[in-house]
This record gives structure tokens, sequence and C-alpha cells, in this order.
């Protein structure tokens, strides 16, 4: 199969200040260099799915923002569907959806029905195109029942559902999710994978 994603020595480090006792940091500041990705190296093909795992900062959203376009590595090569994420960054978010499980794609005081509208417009869908897709995924992930409500009403578990609804209304060839089970329940956790899975099943046979 086509690669998909391809990651080679994927490098990002960071300048700090550094914490001294006392007065002495105000007269002498220093820095030292944290690094939050050290040549990391993958390959992910279309269709497949990968689980990308690890403790708390261990760089699993680094490297998400890295192939998102969010941010500059320090070093190394990323080619995703044959862009360089940070450099052709308004080309290639047409082809990609996201979804932060600490971040939202939804507007607080609007329900998700209204916000998938406008993302049907952010993406310049035409009605039919979108009615079909929008229809497919609010049965798929079962929010027919609390779309219309304000989406700072919605337990973690609707609004979590909604947010990869509304990601993958333009149909993307990738979806990153950091996170996007994050506070859910067991049973919640299950019908979200099989969604996913559902999904690209049907789109990347």
């Amino acid at each position: 199969m086509k690669p998909a994603i391809v990651v080679r020595n994927l490098t990002k480090t960071y300048r700090v200040p550094e914490k001294t006792n006392g007065m002495l940091h105000v007269l002498t500041r220093k820095n030292k260099t944290i690094t939050a990705l050290n040549k990391v190296s993958f390959t992910v093909n279309e269709g497949e799915i990968l689980g990308y795992i690890g403790p708390n900062g261990s760089g699993k959203s680094t490297t998400i923002k890295a192939l998102t376009g969010i941010l500059t590595p320090t070093s190394g090569e990323v080619s995703v569907l044959g862009f360089v994420p940070w450099k052709e960054r308004y080309e290639y978010t047409k082809n990609i959806g996201v979804v932060f499980g600490q971040k939202t794609l939804l507007w607080w005081d609007i329900p998700p029905y209204e916000c998938f509208r406008l993302y049907k417009e952010i993406y310049e869908m035409d009605e039919k195109t979108y009615e079909k897709r929008i229809n497919y995924l609010i049965q798929l992930f079962d929010i027919k029942t609390f779309m219309h409500t304000p989406t700072r009403k919605l337990s973690l578990g609707q609004r979590m559902r909604c947010e990869v609804v509304a990601a993958l209304i333009p149909t993307p060839k990738i979806l990153f999710l950091d996170e996007p089970t994050i506070g859910l329940d067991v049973v919640a956790k299950q019908r979200m994978r099989e969604a996913i899975l559902e999904v690209n099943e049907k789109e990347h046979p």
C-alpha cells in the first residue's frame, strides 16, 4: 500500500529559562534545552489505523501538532499525503481532520447541528453532498437526539462524538485524533472506536 504518512528523525527541542535559587536568576539568566521529540520515525500506509501511545509528557501531542502543521519541528522530515505540513498548511489542511480532546471544534452556545452547517460553508460543500454526508454521520455516531442542544449543555461523551462528526464532515483523507476518548466511560469509548472503524473501512476499503 502507498504510504500516507512518512516521518523520519522528527525532533523538537525547546529553550526554557533555568530556575536558580535566590536573586541570582535576576542577574544571570541561563537557559536549558528540553527535548520533546528525539528522532521519531514511522510510516503509516493508506487505510491503516495507528495507535500512538505513551505516558504523559512523552511527546504524543507534540507529534500530532507537527503532523498537522501547527508546530514546526527543530529537525527531521515529515511527509503527509505528499505535503510538508508546516510549509504547505493551507492546501494541506483541506485534506485532513483533527480532533484534540482538550480543544473544541464546536461553539459553546450553538447546537452542534448549527456548527456543522457552518463547517459546510467553510468547506464550500454543496447542499446535496453535505446532506448525504451529515445524515450518514448523524446515524453512525448516534447524535440525533442531542444535536440541537447547545454544546455547553452536552455531556463530555456527547460532545466528543459531535467533535469527531465535525472533523469528518469534509471526508478527510486522514483523521488525527488526540485523546478523543478522554474522560469517557468504557461503553462510550467502544462506541466511538466502532464508529471510526466503520468510517475507515467504508472510505478506505
